[in-house]
């Protein structure tokens, strides 16, 4: 009976000290990355699990439509003349080493500025043994001796703590391990900080990034579960400018602030969801709209051809002055003719109201999209005053001034191009409309008096506006699947054209191996995206295939690309640039009424 009764014991002792391992270890190993970063710190970049991520983003929507073999088809051979294979071998090395790491709670963050001097600090939870990150880690350290000939490598000991330090002036970088976790600094200094932190000998334990009232703030907005997610703490930045502000006008108006001097601090996350990606972007600042959220009227104005609306609010009236100088820069006078005709902000603020609406049409039988911009309009008169003084900068031009069902349409026939443009404004009593198409417009006036649309009643449409909260003050919605049906069938001609007649413009991509459009939609959905006033701050929400932020760099990376393709044609073909003559002022050329 003792001897069971000594084994109960020892087993509960044995049981007691495993779980209290366990709790300690797993408390350690789950700490918030912000519990070892300083309350200064600037920037913060955290990936909590690279291995979860990186599956994710394999089961992506967007992943899988690279992985149609018709999608491969076409672009590898893009893609093998634009880099080489062997560094397509190393990226593809360097990530499989990676995930055997099993890196969790990776961060990058910036903790300080001085002197215009950066000081980093990173690191990662490894999985396995130190030996085995040590081996993989030393093969990159190794790799990165090579590429800075001269650096001075020596090893120092902390606090039981081994840290190598590399110095290439002005140049450091200090690293160590500090079992599970692994860390890397460009200041030996903020590494024995991080140290300190992570093993509970800061004298001050509350001057940490995880006790900024900033920083709980945003994260009170981020989502539980993530793939990525930064910090950005704008106070540093937005008190240069103050200073900056303050030597260039002693006399700055009281409470007169700019736009990142108003932040108190920036948050993004990104997460995967049934296959699409879904940003998340907290901006802590006042609210700016008061008495007004977005209703989206133009949606009216919507068809089963609309592939792209946008809703939202803009004060134009505030802003008068800010982009009257804005214009002088880029050597326009748009907002200049309104001061120079006697129309002043409040003439605008009664004018027109604060929803700037737009939307784009693409009929299967049209060649190219129809574009319109609405206002809502509270003063008929004075928003007619408006437009013709805004005409009125369109020097050598003659716009038409015709009356049609009580709607006034301002419109000119541009110079003949491949495109016909008709540049046409319609005013009624309700809304402003303007567009590039007098047909387009009229239509567009027509179904402003609706309260429906084929566009809000479509299955599509409703689908996507609910995946995020309704929205206070931005709204945006592409179709992208019926987008991309329409300018595959409007530029595969061309570009097949093309491939015929000018070979060298083409260059490594062929038009003919171009995957057919129901490969490329099946993978598609609507990007929508949402922005509204949450408590503290400015909550942007998008989510799709990709999202409307990373739409805007893709489409940027694209103009880029199709800039040096115009370079590449411009070479062989020579131009003359038309001369300029003086022209007289425009004039508003009324028409009889229909």
């Amino acid at each position: 009976m003792k001897r069971i009764l000594l084994l109960l014991i020892v087993l509960a002792v044995a049981a007691f000290a495993g779980w209290y391992y366990w709790k300690v270890s797993l408390q350690f190993s789950s700490a918030p990355v912000s519990a070892l970063l300083p309350r200064q710190t600037i920037f913060l970049a955290h990936l909590p699990d690279f291995n979860r991520t990186l599956d994710d983003w394999h089961h992506s929507d967007v992943y899988q439509l690279y992985r149609e073999q018709a999608v491969q088809d076409f672009v590898h051979p893009a893609l093998a003349g634009l880099s080489n294979l062997p560094k397509t071998n190393a990226a593809s090395q360097t990530l499989q080493e990676i995930e055997q790491l099993d890196p969790k709670h990776a961060f990058l963050a910036l903790t300080s500025i001085e002197n215009t001097n950066p000081r980093f600090i990173g690191g990662f939870h490894f999985g396995g043994s130190q030996e085995e990150a040590a081996r993989l880690i030393n093969k990159w350290r190794s790799t990165f001796l090579e590429l800075t000939p001269g650096a001075k490598r020596e090893k120092l000991q902390y606090q039981h703590h081994e840290i190598e330090l590399i110095t290439a002036a002005p140049f450091t970088l200090a690293t160590t391990y500090d079992r599970p976790w692994f860390f890397a600094a460009t200041d030996l200094t903020e590494l024995k900080a991080v140290l300190d932190r992570a093993n509970h000998r800061a004298q001050n334990q509350e001057d940490t990034l995880d006790k900024d009232a900033a920083y709980r703030a945003a994260i009170a907005h981020r989502p539980s579960n993530y793939a990525a997610f930064f910090y950005l703490q704008p106070k540093i930045f937005s008190e240069r400018i103050a200073a900056l502000r303050a030597a260039v006008r002693l006399n700055a108006a009281p409470g007169e602030f700019t736009m990142l001097e108003k932040m108190r601090c920036i948050a993004g996350s990104t997460r995967f969801e049934n296959g699409k990606i879904h940003d998340v972007l907290f901006l802590g600042m006042p609210k700016l709209e008061h008495g007004t959220t977005l209703m989206r009227p133009s949606l009216s104005l919507g068809t089963k051809e609309t592939f792209f609306y946008l809703s939202m609010l803009l004060n134009v009236g505030e802003k008068i002055d800010t982009l009257n100088q804005v214009a002088a820069l880029a050597g326009t006078k748009a907002f200049q003719a309104l001061a120079d005709s006697g129309v002043t902000a409040d003439d605008w603020k009664a004018a027109f109201g604060l929803e700037l609406g737009s939307l784009a049409d693409w009929p299967s039988s049209a060649h190219w999209p129809s574009f319109l911009l609405t206002l809502p309009i509270m003063d008929a008169a004075k928003a007619g005053k408006i437009v013709e003084a805004l005409l009125r900068t369109d020097e050598g031009a003659t716009w038409t001034d015709t009356t049609k069902d009580g709607v006034r349409y301002f419109s000119k026939q541009s110079a003949a191009s491949l495109i016909a443009v008709t540049p046409t404004i319609a005013v009624s009593d309700q809304v402003l409309i303007a567009g590039f198409n007098v047909v387009s417009v009229e239509e567009a006036m027509k179904r402003s008096g609706m309260g429906s649309s084929d566009l809000s009643d479509s299955e599509t449409y409703s689908a996507a506006a609910r995946l995020l909260p309704a929205p206070t003050n931005f709204f945006a919605y592409v179709d992208t699947r019926l987008l991309y049906s329409r300018l595959d069938a409007s530029l595969r001609p061309i570009l097949l054209m093309a491939a015929a007649f000018v070979p060298a413009i083409v260059g490594s991509v062929d038009p003919t191996k171009l995957p057919p459009p129901e490969i490329i939609t099946k993978h598609l959905s609507p990007i929508v995206s949402s922005q509204r006033y949450d408590r503290d701050g400015y909550m942007a929400e998008s989510i799709g295939p990709i999202t409307l932020d990373q739409s805007a760099i893709g489409l940027a990376i694209l103009s880029s690309l199709g800039a040096g393709t115009r370079q590449k044609a411009g070479a062989a073909v020579t131009g003359r640039p038309a001369s300029r003559t003086a022209t007289p002022q425009p004039t508003l050329s009324p028409s009889p009424t229909p």
